[in-house]
């Protein structure tokens, strides 16, 4: 099977296609990938929008319709499932790999 070329996700993507699995808006998803990440990714707003046009474009993301027109809603799209789950795929294989080499490592110390 041939990898995507947007593989890897950075870090703060992949928190935010995260967060979009349930639609939110701006703020939310800037709360929600703190959450997500146990604080350790913090965005600024001119970050997240940037990532957020960059996302669109891919359409990995959508707005969708929302009850408050003050706030743009953005919600994951299948295209974006489906990044998201090739990179969890791919961080898995790299921990099994990682792993295995590892443990065999410390086996040749005994």
């Amino acid at each position: 099977m041939e990898r995507s070329k947007h593989l890897p996700l950075t870090e703060t993507v992949y928190y935010i296609l995260l967060a979009l699995v349930e639609p939110a808006h701006g703020y939310r998803i800037m709360q929600k990938v703190e959450e997500l990440s146990g604080g350790q990714v913090r965005m600024a707003a001119g970050t997240l929008y940037g990532a957020i046009e960059n996302l669109v474009k891919l359409k990995f993301i959508q707005p969708v319709a929302s009850e408050d027109s003050r706030r743009k809603v953005y919600a994951i799209t299948d295209d974006g499932l489906n990044i998201l789950r090739l990179d969890l795929e791919r961080m898995q294989h790299m921990i099994r790999v990682t792993t295995e080499r590892l443990n065999d490592k410390e086996g040749d110390r005994v």
